[in-house]
């Protein structure tokens, strides 16, 4: 039974994105090359390939340079995230803030200066949305 299409990227598609996030336009070999300092070693075409299929689900854009390709990421950074948090929210929170942000403490265990810090996002949120 084949795998139901995922509207949010894989694991793997994350770990591309987050590259060229980070860098910017770039080709297969500069990602290999960021990719390969981050831990698990990869193969040339096993990149070259997952990104190619990034770029056929509309993930990447891709534009000759010279006998390779540079590829950009089509969405930005915080659309992405609001995608993949948005999607997680709904398919296993059910819709429900509250537990989500309940198994995010209870999973990352925030330090007294992380939880300043959502202290402070949650009152931005509130002034910024009249509550």
């Amino acid at each position: 039974m084949a795998r139901p299409k995922q509207d949010t990227p894989t694991t793997g598609e994350l770990e591309v994105l987050k590259v060229l996030w980070k860098r910017g336009p770039s080709t297969v070999r500069e990602v290999l090359e960021e990719l390969n300092q981050q831990g698990r070693k990869r193969a040339y075409t096993s990149v070259m390939s997952l990104m190619n299929v990034m770029s056929d689900k509309g993930l990447l854009d891709r534009e000759p340079l010279g006998r390779a390709f540079q590829y950009t990421a089509r969405m930005p950074q915080e659309s992405t995230l609001g995608d993949i948090v948005g999607d997680i929210l709904g398919r296993v929170f059910e819709g429900s803030a509250p537990s989500l942000v309940t198994h995010l403490l209870e999973e990352s265990k925030p330090s007294a200066l992380e939880l300043e810090e959502i202290r402070k996002a949650l009152e931005q949120y509130e002034e910024e949305n009249g509550q």
